[in-house]
């Protein structure tokens, strides 16, 4: 069953904060919801920023494309693991992402930012 999605509307976190409800529009009008458990709202975060970029690059057919969120603010935090940093980056209408962080990996983050240019190392997925 394929939808096609118009407009997001609103959501709902259940009272346990175990599942959360997407409500929607579809292309007919009708109403309609998504339910995920909170394990499978995670994979389906971490999978639309790559889902975006692949989409605008076949799009345009532009390998360099990226789809960029200027950014509002940012913290740096302790993790309970003394060897990491918890790294937070906003834009100015909320949306935020976390990141956990080795130090040794976000002092070569601060170095290569500092220098304005990228790391050398390789890019990772995980």
């Amino acid at each position: 069953m394929d939808i096609d999605v118009r407009e997001l509307t609103t959501y709902h976190i259940s009272d346990d904060g175990k599942s959360v409800v997407l409500n929607l529009v579809d292309e007919a009008g009708r109403l309609t919801s998504l339910s995920f458990k909170i394990a499978e709202l995670g994979n389906l975060v971490m999978t639309l920023p790559s889902l975006i970029e692949a989409a605008l690059r076949r799009q345009f057919r532009d390998t360099s494309l990226r789809y960029a969120y200027p950014i509002g603010s940012w913290s740096i935090e302790e993790a309970s693991d003394p060897t990491s940093l918890i790294v937070t980056l906003r834009t100015k209408d909320g949306f935020g992402v976390s990141f956990s962080m080795a130090r040794g990996k976000a002092e070569e983050l601060g170095y290569s930012m500092s220098k304005g240019g990228t790391s050398p190392s390789a890019i990772v997925a995980h």
